[in-house]
């Protein structure tokens, strides 16, 4: 018999790039996966990520069927029958409880579009404000440090820049297509100035390496502007028409000349002055990218507040090479935070951080965690999570296996197994990106795309196809009255102008909205309507008005106990957070993360590298290899442990009980450390 062979243009969503892909299909079954030559986002680029949805989705750990818990074991059982059984168990909880004594969670595999937004319509549909999701410690810092400057996150437009700054960001690990744009840049003449104490993949191809200590990014974004009051290089006249704030920051800013700078942050004065330098030489067109290696300390939103108000000195906003306001598709909103706000019922962590709220009606993660064991603020029951797996991505691992295990009921959508799932009393199998059809929005470049969907397990249901069907049989049926993906998607793009019959004929993507100019920027979105270097809100809520610089607590208080800062999570080439660790040749590269040390660390503590060690911090200790990197790889008494290895969990060490005072973000960046040597080779 003939082999049908087919083939399907769509996204690949291995990371959050989103490139465009033609997938290859051998009767149904994928086979092959290259890139899109057509796509205007990724040009037919691939990185190794995206050839391995072959592995994931074909894999053979794949869940097929739901499973309940028996004791130990799993059963399995019919969905429809497990999805009766679920929410049977839910109306009790709610009924006995109140529908705030149920949760759920959203996963970065999930996706960050309607995928999330059907969840949080859900959560609301049934009567509970607590939507938590992996962006209440990704992200967020970043977009409430310009939502608190500018009322909104512009684009930077990196290919028209002369001067592209990677602050805290590593593209060619984490946005490939982010690279390709710096690169061409670069051919046209741009500077490429890279901020991370660490020598990244991108750090090894700037014209400056700014490599500060671990949490001083804030002093070094004062000294930068201070270096451009005192150099009279900011333009004067926007700035006392479009800001306010800029006399106090100017004044708070006085302080920080580059030789204080450079006791404070570990960067030479004269790199602080030629830093300035180049920002000053491009004329406004600098493409200021900070990245979420800024978010992960006690000072995140106020260092970043102080790197966005950069942008406002410099003159880039509005102008080509700079930074761009772009218009958003209009999609229509499934949210109902109009319809049904529920603040009334006290959404968890909002209270104790109302930006992190306020911003993203973000629920606080390790508050719930808490929350569950507490019973404070009140009980949280039950947990619905869906493509996410915090005992390997949230902070304090063991936390979260007792909270998690505390449940009285706990469901788990997933495509595996995970470490997470393992702690559920169901597990359901989820469709994979390639099996869900659904609209994204390339922001950065105006062009929105439709994922075509190919034909998955058959109790693998799609995001939509598993909230719809839980809200039914919940009595919320008025809040999902699509049929299907394809249904939903219609509806969602009815304002757009933009057919869903276009988008299906046009895989590699439909262009919206107007192209960008040079178009000086006069009034913002803020309560002011003016860019707020300084933040009369903030200081309504307590905090400070200016962005100010906090030394963190393992300079502000060394302990010797603890000698190293310890960084977590830098970006793998091979794998996308916690995912992707179960392919086989992927696991076989990189089968552990290897704790990276400065030379002159290991040999003092007499390891080489390869030996194994004993990382040790407040929090708990794991046992992992040591990487020894080049003596310009890394800063003296510093570490570095990239997260998502079961093996050596660094989450197992990192804390869930100090946070930036604004965002809520954990502590996971500037962790103090010990290091016992071990012995013998991994």
């Amino acid at each position: 018999m003939a082999v049908r062979r087919d083939t399907v243009k769509t996204l690949c969503r291995m990371c959050a790039d989103r490139c465009g892909i033609v997938v290859s299909l051998e009767d149904g079954r994928v086979v092959d996966v290259r890139g899109n030559d057509a796509h205007p986002w990724s040009h037919g680029r691939l990185c190794v990520k995206a050839q391995a949805a072959v592995d994931i989705v074909n894999h053979p750990d794949r869940l097929l069927h739901p499973l309940k818990r028996r004791g130990r074991e799993w059963e399995e059982l019919p969905l429809d029958q497990a999805l009766d059984e679920i929410a049977q168990r839910l109306r009790a909880i709610i009924e006995r409880d109140g529908a705030r004594s149920v949760g759920v969670w959203k996963g970065e595999a999930a996706g960050f579009a309607q995928q999330e937004d059907l969840a949080r319509r859900f959560i609301h549909a049934v009567g509970s404000p607590n939507y938590l999701s992996n962006d209440s410690m990704c992200w967020v810092g970043r977009f409430a440090g310009f939502k608190l400057v500018f009322g909104a996150w512009p684009n930077v437009d990196i290919e028209n820049s002369r001067c592209v700054v990677m602050w805290g960001a590593n593209p060619p690990f984490s946005r490939p297509n982010l690279t390709q744009r710096i690169t061409a840049a670069r051919r046209r003449g741009a500077k490429l100035v890279v901020v991370d104490p660490r020598l990244s993949a991108v750090a090894r191809r700037a014209d400056l390496h700014v490599a500060p200590l671990p949490g001083t990014d804030g002093a070094l974004a004062l000294g930068l502007i201070r270096e451009l009051v005192e150099s009279r290089s900011v333009d004067r006249e926007y700035v006392e028409r479009a800001t306010v704030g800029f006399e106090q920051l100017a004044a708070y800013a006085r302080s920080f000349t580059s030789d204080v700078v450079e006791r404070e942050t570990g960067v030479p004065a004269a790199t602080v002055v030629e830093f300035a330098r180049l920002l000053r030489g491009a004329g406004g067109r600098v493409a200021l990218y900070p990245g979420n290696g800024l978010e992960h300390h006690e000072n995140g939103v106020d260092t970043i507040r102080a790197i966005v108000s950069l942008n406002a000195l410099l003159g880039t906003l509005g102008k080509i090479g700079g930074s761009v306001f772009a218009q958003p598709l209009p999609l229509r909103d499934l949210t109902l935070y109009e319809e049904r706000p529920l603040t009334e019922l006290e959404p968890i962590g909002a209270d104790r951080f109302p930006v992190l709220y306020d911003v993203r009606r973000e629920c606080h993660t390790m508050t719930a965690l808490r929350g569950i064991l507490t019973g404070d603020p009140y009980p949280l029951r039950a947990m619905l999570l869906t493509g996410a797996n915090p005992v390997l991505t949230n902070p304090n691992s063991s936390r979260v296996v007792e909270a998690l295990s505390a449940l009285e009921f706990f469901v788990v959508r997933d495509l595996f197994m995970t470490e997470t799932a393992a702690l559920a009393d169901y597990v359901l199998p989820a469709a994979s990106f390639l099996e869900r059809s659904e609209v994204h929005a390339h922001h950065e470049i105006g062009v929105v795309t439709l994922t075509a969907a190919i034909d998955g397990p058959p109790e693998a249901q799609t995001e939509y196809g598993f909230w719809r069907a839980i809200a039914h049989r919940l009595g919320a049926a008025e809040y999902f009255p699509w049929q299907d993906d394809r249904e939903l998607n219609r509806w969602l793009l009815g304002p757009t102008g933009i057919t869903l019959e276009v988008l299906e004929a046009h895989p590699e993507g439909v262009h919206y909205g107007s192209p960008a100019k040079d178009e000086v920027v006069e009034r913002f979105p803020t309560p002011t309507g003016r860019i707020e270097l300084v933040s009369e809100h903030l200081a309504d809520l307590g905090y400070d008005a200016l962005p100010r610089y906090r030394r963190p607590a393992y300079l502000e208080a060394p302990d010797p106990e603890f000698p190293f800062a310890l960084m977590t999570g830098a970006r793998s080439l091979l794998f996308a957070h916690s995912r992707g660790h179960n392919v086989a040749r992927f696991a076989a590269e990189a089968p552990t993360p290897g704790l990276e040390m400065h030379p002159d660390d290991a040999g003092a503590l007499g390891v080489a590298d390869g030996d194994t060690v004993r990382l040790v911090t407040r929090i708990g200790a794991i046992e992992t290899p040591v990487r020894v990197v080049a003596a310009n790889g890394l800063p003296r008494r510093c570490l570095q442990l990239t997260h998502g290895w079961s093996g050596a969990n660094a989450n197992a060490v990192t804390h869930d009980d100090r946070f930036d005072r604004i965002s809520g973000f954990p502590l996971v960046k500037s962790v103090e450390a010990r290091i016992e040597p071990v012995g013998g080779t991994a």
